[in-house]
């Protein structure tokens, strides 16, 4: 019985291992588009006003707006850094529920030990 209850415990402990993994991953692509986006932030502020700005959609450059492209490019940023902070949270979350787990493995081995000392004992 508690050998079954030791197993279940260890397969959460995993999908959460799991879990946190993608979280991760995600987290380090948001790190990504992050650092892309404000060198392109730097990028504009740098051009002159009146510099033609071209966004590659799809196969085909079209002319854009310097404002409208600074625009969106902080739209971008603003959409990632929220993003960063759901992600941060969700890290925290699972974090918290690993050492719940592992806190409860630990006294599920406690008890096993302590039950297989009695019949050892008796």
């Amino acid at each position: 019985m508690a050998g079954k209850v030791l197993q279940d415990l260890t397969d959460q402990f995993q999908a959460l291992s799991k879990d946190m993994s993608s979280i991760v991953e995600a987290r380090q692509k948001l790190d990504s588009q992050l650092q892309e986006n404000k060198s392109v932030q730097k990028e504009f502020a740098s051009l002159a006003d009146d510099t033609k700005i071209y966004k590659l959609i799809g196969p085909v450059l079209v002319k854009q707006d310097k404002s409208e492209a600074v625009m969106n490019v902080d739209k971008r940023l603003e959409f990632i850094n929220s993003e960063i902070v759901r992600i941060e949270k969700q890290i925290s979350d699972i974090q918290g529920k690993q050492e719940r787990k592992k806190m409860e493995i630990i006294q599920v081995q406690t008890q096993l030990r302590q039950d297989a000392q009695a019949q050892v004992g008796a």
